[in-house]
Formats: structure tokens, C-alpha cells, sequence
């Protein structure tokens, strides 16, 4: 046992700084989009993506992946994870629980606009081979977000006094809260449109906690299973006045306490913060941090020795600029920050990051890639370590 914590205490120390990059596939004429990472128990590391002509209104969207395996220098060639016959399938999340089994989270829109997506997941524990995983169960889960009707017309209340100038005067933006003022009311409009984006993480042994969000209340959730899915309960909302708080990333600290790092895709245009101290079933105010955020998706991740990593394009508009920061307090400062990607506005993007730390102590991250200079799209594959994040210079 001593040994193991001074190995551990020692694991990174005198490590030359390390960053690296790759395509998972060549470029091509087709949209490739909101890719997951893990890595397999044996070392291997699997991703998947959504790829089409489109997003929700392209009936041809479907989820595909790769693997990579230990000690190999590329990728497979890509092949199809899910695919919901002639309907969006987006957002595909990707996660190994402590048994070892393999899920997979994603949506199925199902009449071309978000707040119509159905949560789906299906489970491996063969998947080791090459080729897709095989998958031994598939489910639906079924979303009933506690008190959401109740929270929602409350913090709507606010909205209208808050902005009440701003709404006499933009008539389409009064029609919008109007709109969902309704469907809050209603149980279907409440219990569709909750979609995956970032990878769950556990908060015990058994208790997996799963983020969810809404493009039609503009907010986030949290979903919790202690049964490996047999089950599902919901947390409430996490609400502000200033609403677009969405894909949330969960971290836990030492503390028990849960913290949540979101997308803006509102008026602050910072990324939002909120904490839970009851494990994740309620939620403090949401406040805005000091890094930026242009409406893009950030993940997070605790590494082995506590520190947190984070993703984001920290600009205030465009996904042109994709850093990697780095706190050792629990996300209190991120005094270290290095970018994957330093494009000029409008010539390439780098966006929707999946975060992970290997067994070996590396961090992994894919995110959608464009460059002007090569038509189409993919996915991009890049590995680093901290000593690389605290190297100076950007």
C-alpha cells in the first residue's frame, strides 16, 4: 500500500512536456460533429462522433466510430455505432463504468427540432474486437425532471422583470418566452428535448451521474442510475435569470460537493458555473466565471492527483481558438492554459471537446476540426501532459 502511494505521488515527476495531434480520419465532405473518447481496460482507446449532411434536419445522421489500439500509431477506419432509421441520430456519448461494461449515450430527433429528441443508451461488454461494439442491451430513457414546471415559470418571472426593457422592444424574443412559458406546462414538452453531450461521471460505486440539457428551457439537468440503467431519477433544473446554462460538465471534489461547468448560450458570454452539496439533486445560483465562452461546449475532468483539466473555446465569438487550462484548486484559479487550436476568425475551428485522462497519465482530447485550407470536416485527436500545460508561452 506504501508503495502504491509513493508510485502514485511520484507518477508524472520529471516527465518532458508532451503534446501531439492527429486526425481520426481524413477530411471529408460531410458534417462530423460532437465526438466522445474512452479508453478501453485494455489500453485501447475508442471515439465516436455524429457524421451527415447536416444535424437534426438531415434524416441521414448517424453515429460512427474508431479505435485506436494500445501501442498503435492510427486509427481504424471508421464504422457505425447506432443509427435510428431515417432520423437524426446526435450527440453520442461514450463511457466505461467501473465493471468494465462500455455505453453508449446519444439522441434520436425525432421530428427535426431538438425539443423532439429522444434519449436512447445501449450497453457492450464485448468490444474489444475490431469493428463496432457488440451491443447486448438498448433502452430508452425516459425523462421527468423534478419540479422543471414549477423552477422554470418562477426564474421566467425574473427574466421578465430583469429584461423587461429588452423584451418590449424585440418582439420575436417575447414571442420565444411566451412560447416556452406554455411548454412548461406541458408534460410532454417537459419530458422530451433533454439531450446528452459530455461524459457522466460517478458519484459512488454504483451511482452514475449523467448531464442532460434543453434547447427549448435553456438549461441543464442531471440524471442519476444506482442500478446500471435499470432505473433513472432526475435532478431539478439548473436554472438562472439569465438562462442558456447548458451541457454541463460535472466534476466532484474531495469536499463531496458537485460542481457544473456549462455552455453560454445567453447574455454573459462567460462559462457558467453552479455547485450542488446534496450530490447533485439540487443546484446553487448559476454564476458566470471569468474564462469566456462564445455558445460552444466545454468538458472537464478531475485527474488522478486531483487537479482539474479544462476544454473550452475561450472566446467571447467563434470557435477559432480551443484551449486546455489546467487549476490544482479545484477550479478555484486556472493559472495554466495552452491552446490545441489558434486559428485567425473565420480560417479553421476547433470545437465540442471529450476529455479523458489515460491510465498512463496522459489527457486525451477529441474535438470537430475545420481548416479553410481543406474543405470538409473531422474529427481531431490530441494528447498531452501537464508539465506541457505549464510550460510558458501559449
Amino acid at each position: 500500500m506504501v508503495t502504491a502511494v509513493i508510485f502514485a505521488a511520484f507518477v508524472g515527476v520529471g516527465q518532458a512536456a508532451t503534446h501531439e495531434a492527429e486526425l481520426i480520419f481524413p477530411f471529408e465532405p460531410f458534417h462530423n460533429h460532437g465526438s466522445s473518447i474512452v479508453q478501453t481496460p485494455e489500453g485501447d482507446f475508442l471515439a465516436c462522433w455524429f457524421h451527415g449532411t447536416g444535424e437534426r434536419k438531415a434524416d441521414d445522421v448517424r453515429i460512427m466510430g474508431a479505435r485506436k489500439r494500445k501501442g498503435d500509431s492510427r486509427w481504424s477506419e471508421p464504422f457505425l455505432m447506432a443509427d435510428s432509421q431515417d432520423l437524426p441520430d446526435c450527440n453520442p456519448v461514450l463511457f466505461v463504468d467501473p465493471r468494465g461494461t462500455l455505453w453508449l449515450f446519444w439522441i434520436a430527433v425525432q421530428n427535426n427540432e431538438w425539443g423532439g429528441s429522444l434519449l436512447k443508451y445501449r450497453t457492450s461488454t464485448d468490444y474489444s474486437h475490431d469493428g463496432p461494439p457488440k451491443w447486448n442491451w438498448q433502452d430508452v430513457i425516459h425523462c421527468r425532471p423534478t419540479r422543471l414546471e414549477e423552477l422554470f415559470l418562477k426564474t421566467v418571472e425574473e427574466v421578465e422583470k430583469k429584461y423587461a426593457e429588452l423584451l418590449s422592444q424585440n418582439e420575436e424574443l417575447r414571442k420565444e418566452i411566451d412560447e416556452v412559458k406554455v411548454a412548461a406546462t406541458k408534460k410532454l414538452s417537459q419530458r422530451l428535448g433533454w439531450m446528452t453531450r459530455v461524459h457522466p461521471i460517478m458519484t459512488s460505486d454504483k451511482r452514475i451521474m449523467l448531464g442532460l440539457y434543453s434547447d427549448v428551457f435553456n438549461c441543464s439537468l442531471a440524471a442519476f442510475t444506482e442500478d446500471w440503467g435499470a432505473t433513472w431519477q432526475f435532478s431539478e433544473p439548473i436554472l438562472t435569470v439569465d438562462l442558456g446554462n447548458i451541457q454541463p460538465a460535472f466534476l466532484k471534489k474531495k469536499d463531496g460537493t458537485i460542481v457544473a461547468l456549462m455552455r453560454d448560450n445567453g447574455f454573459p458570454k462567460r462559462i457558467r458555473r453552479a455547485e450542488s452539496h446534496d450530490n447533485g439533486v439540487t443546484w446553487s445560483d448559476v454564476v458566470p466565471m471569468d474564462i469566456p465562452n462564445p455558445g460552444s461546449s466545454v468538458d472537464a475532468t478531475v485527474l488522478q492527483n486531483g487537479h482539474w483539466v479544462l476544454i473550452c473555446n475561450d472566446t467571447v465569438q467563434g470557435r477559432h481558438i480551443l484551449s486546455a487550462y489546467l487549476s490544482e484548486d479545484e477550479g478555484t484559479t486556472w493559472p495554466y492554459k495552452k491552446r490545441l487550436e489558434d486559428f485567425p476568425p473565420e480560417k479553421g475551428s476547433g470545437a465540442y471537446p471529450s476529455v479523458i485522462q489515460a491510465s498512463d497519465g496522459t489527457i486525451h482530447c477529441t474535438y470537430s476540426y475545420t481548416n479553410r485550407e481543406t474543405p470538409g470536416s473531422c474529427i481531431k485527436h490530441a494528447w498531452f501532459n501537464e508539465e506541457w500545460l505549464k510550460e510558458s508561452g501559449q
